[in-house]
């Protein structure tokens, strides 16, 4: 039971709670240690928020998982965990989320507040509201990042960074929902009701143009943002970018995979490689290109 408790908490997935470095990289404060003491401990709190996100979201949709193909493994759909425990749980988490958070500080404390409370309208309503539903995933990407950006004192943070991390939150979002298209097939009304609302050929238009605007608006911040080398060196980076969204359109499309996200990027070692490759460039760039 307690396994399947700390499942339903999806410590996998915590790995996008790590956009709350954002600001701290991309401002060149890495290496400094208050804001990097205190912007890992807004990224454990954002852990504990999801956590409390993703209990009630798998309390609310019990219903519907047991029905998925997947889904209907998880600990709280499959009767490990009962509804009881998991909402007990969330509760205890979400007020030690709450006061850690604004213990940080004020700001911090209001964007982790809007976060959770975002998330709460997104699985009791928003999540079954076509296109609105992947915005709001969206939406969450910006605010780890801005909860970054309230943790440390920003002076070189460019706010490109946020017009790309929303265009790539959509084009992830797109891509899941096109692999649970693909996934639940002719069930999907019945596993997730906004899938009612999309089709396969319309979410391959949504991903062209999110994934073309994408490329624009990163292209645009290596040679337009101010906090960068004026010798232009981050413009180097583009190809890894470029592969990093080519190669999630090969597994959307050919290897019929894009349902979790977070898995590929930790599975998929082309992927992995692209990151990893890119995040070395990057800082090689912000901090010993100047």
């Amino acid at each position: 039971m307690l396994l399947g408790l700390l499942r339903s908490m999806r410590p996998m997935q915590w790995a996008k709670n790590l956009f709350v470095f954002a600001a701290l990289v991309f401002d060149q404060k890495l290496l400094q240690p208050l804001p990097f003491l205190r912007t890992l401990a807004g990224f454990v709190l954002f852990c504990v928020a999801s956590s409390v996100v993703y209990l009630i979201n798998d309390v609310a949709d019990r219903e519907s998982d047991r029905q998925h193909p997947v889904k209907c493994k998880r600990a709280i759909a499959s009767g490990v965990v009962s509804p009881g425990l998991a909402l007990g749980t969330a509760a205890v988490l979400a007020a030690v989320a709450l006061i850690g958070g604004f213990a940080l500080g004020t700001a911090f404390g209001l964007v982790l507040s809007g976060f959770l409370a975002l998330n709460l309208l997104y699985s009791f309503w928003l999540k079954h509201v076509p296109i609105i539903d992947v915005f709001i995933i969206a939406a969450g990407f910006v605010l780890r990042v801005a909860a970054g950006v309230s943790l440390i004192v920003v002076t070189r943070f460019s706010p490109w960074l946020y017009v790309c991390m929303t265009l790539l939150a959509l084009y992830i979002g797109f891509g899941k929902r096109r692999a649970e298209m693909v996934l639940v097939s002719e069930a999907a009304g019945n596993t997730r009701r906004v899938l009612d609302g999309y089709t396969i050929s319309f979410l391959d238009q949504l991903i062209v143009i999110v994934s073309a605007t994408t490329i624009v608006a990163y292209s645009l911040y290596t040679f337009s943002a101010e906090n960068l080398p004026k010798n232009h060196t981050m413009m180097l980076t583009i190809p890894f970018v470029l592969y990093g969204i080519f190669r999630y359109l090969y597994l959307i499309h050919v290897e019929d995979s894009g349902g979790a996200p977070e898995e590929l990027v930790l599975k998929d070692r082309p992927l992995i490689a692209t990151l990893v490759l890119w995040g070395i460039a990057s800082i090689a760039v912000l901090y010993l290109g100047q």
